[in-house]
């Protein structure tokens, strides 16, 4: 079984190779497609909150956040306070930054592998700025539709986080909520830091374009995919725009308002591409979380659930929010 498994894993390799030297020209564009997302929307949105965040874990927020929140994390959730901060800066930097966030903490032992698993289940949100600019203004050329798809997917998320409340649920933190307490725990954490500023600053700056550079591989890697199947499976033009936005999002999502169909189906497949965060969204964070134990599944069923929770939000809700 394993040498058949091995020869299929060859003859794949060999068949993709073959494609790269006879669709040459398609193969280019989408690389080309490929630098140009991440040059305009993922470096620049990423990176200032890559080296912004590992600044923050060294100077102590996630304890300051830890201390002020724990109340809603652990009533809501039933997870630690400190994860509070994974769970606000993944909303504003949108994934798969959680996966980062995740990865310092739990590295730290600030959480254990089970609250690791379930912090990054209900965290994977896409960037506001993609989809209020990128996927409402230049795709769906509908501002109206963007607030809604937004709502729809980050409060779906929420809700995957409410059903995952009794999935190894932490400890309770007893102690009163302190802003002094709060202060105190970021303090202590600043000061039992061994590493200077520069030193601080120097590691930060490394790890988020590694981390980067991995992202820019990972979605250049999957639009390759894409081109390949696009020039090998004669689907009908929706099918063919879904399947390329379960792989890449981006471009899926891109091909989706561009097809002839009810924005009501292009508004209920764009959330549901976006929670489900696509096979390159999953490889970049497998990638990021590949030195821990950090288990997948659990992640992948959430992101799976989250698809379907917000594209019923969005069915249900379109009609009542969106003029048409």
């Amino acid at each position: 079984m394993k040498k058949i498994f091995s020869t299929l894993i060859m003859g794949v390799l060999i068949f993709i190779g073959y494609e790269i030297l006879t669709e040459s020209e398609s193969i280019l564009k989408s690389v080309d497609f490929s630098l140009n997302v991440f040059k305009n929307n993922i470096f620049p949105s990423l990176f200032p909150f890559f080296v912004l965040s590992n600044l923050l874990i060294k100077y102590g927020l996630p304890e300051f956040m830890g201390n002020l929140f724990k109340g809603v994390m652990n009533k809501l959730f039933r997870i630690k306070g400190i994860t509070a901060f994974i769970f606000f800066m993944s909303i504003i930097s949108g994934n798969p930054s959680n996966a980062k966030y995740t990865r310092e903490l739990y590295l730290e032992k600030k959480i254990n592998k089970y609250e690791a698993i379930k912090i990054l289940c209900f965290t994977c949100f896409s960037n506001p700025l993609f989809i209020l600019g990128t996927v409402s203004i230049l795709f769906l050329n509908n501002k109206e539709v963007g607030i809604l798809i937004l709502a729809c997917h980050y409060f779906g998320n929420i809700i995957v986080g409410l059903g995952m409340r009794n999935y190894h649920p932490s400890k309770k933190e007893f102690d009163k909520i302190s802003f002094n307490k709060a202060i105190e725990a970021m303090h202590k954490k600043r000061i039992s830091n061994q590493e200077g500023f520069g030193e601080i600053i120097t590691n930060s700056l490394i790890n988020s374009i590694n981390t980067l550079l991995l992202i820019l591989g990972v979605i250049t890697s999957c639009l390759v995919l894409t081109t390949i199947i696009d020039n090998n499976l004669n689907l009908n033009s929706v099918f063919q725009s879904v399947l390329n936005g379960f792989i890449e999002m981006t471009q899926g999502l891109k091909y989706i308002s561009l097809e002839a169909i009810p924005l009501k189906l292009k508004c209920v497949l764009t959330v549901m591409i976006l929670s489900f965060g696509g096979l390159s969204v999953h490889m970049q964070i497998m990638s990021i979380l590949s030195d821990t134990d950090i288990k997948y599944l659990p992640f992948l069923c959430a992101r799976v659930c989250h698809a379907i929770i917000s594209a019923l939000m969005m069915f249900v809700f379109f009609d009542y929010f969106i003029a048409l």
